[in-house]
């Protein structure tokens, strides 16, 4: 088994500020979503490895009403958090780096996208 992609709930419209969260500040790749799911609203990205495999997908779709995840979240393992971290501050995201060091053989970070949804992300040492 193993996992095909992720998905986080948005508010209608809300594709714009996910591009500029998953896109230009966490540096993932936006991908085209299939013609029969395009007219439900959303935005679909992807993280390639070295080899240029998909090595993460997260689908944003649009929920109505909206609550954003608090809790739950996805979590990306990077190879240079603190680049990730200045992308965030530049673009005007919160990172909290409280819980910097619990994990174990990793150091990380989390943030909330634009919508609110809690998201992890991991270097490892």
């Amino acid at each position: 088994m193993r996992l095909h992609h992720v998905q986080v709930a948005c508010p209608r419209g809300g594709e714009d500020e996910a591009r500029r969260f998953y896109a230009e500040a966490l540096g993932m790749t936006e991908v085209d979503k299939p013609a029969d799911l395009v007219a439900r609203g959303g935005c679909w990205f992807r993280a390639y490895d070295d080899t240029g495999s998909v090595a993460a997908e997260l689908h944003v779709g649009v929920e109505d009403p909206f609550a954003p995840a608090r809790k739950a979240h996805p979590a990306f393992v990077v190879d240079d958090l603190a680049a990730v971290a200045g992308r965030l501050r530049t673009l005007g995201y919160e990172v909290d780096e409280s819980q910097r060091d619990s994990f174990p053989g990793h150091v990380r970070l989390h943030a909330f996208d634009g919508h609110g949804n809690r998201v992890e992300v991991l270097q490892p040492v």
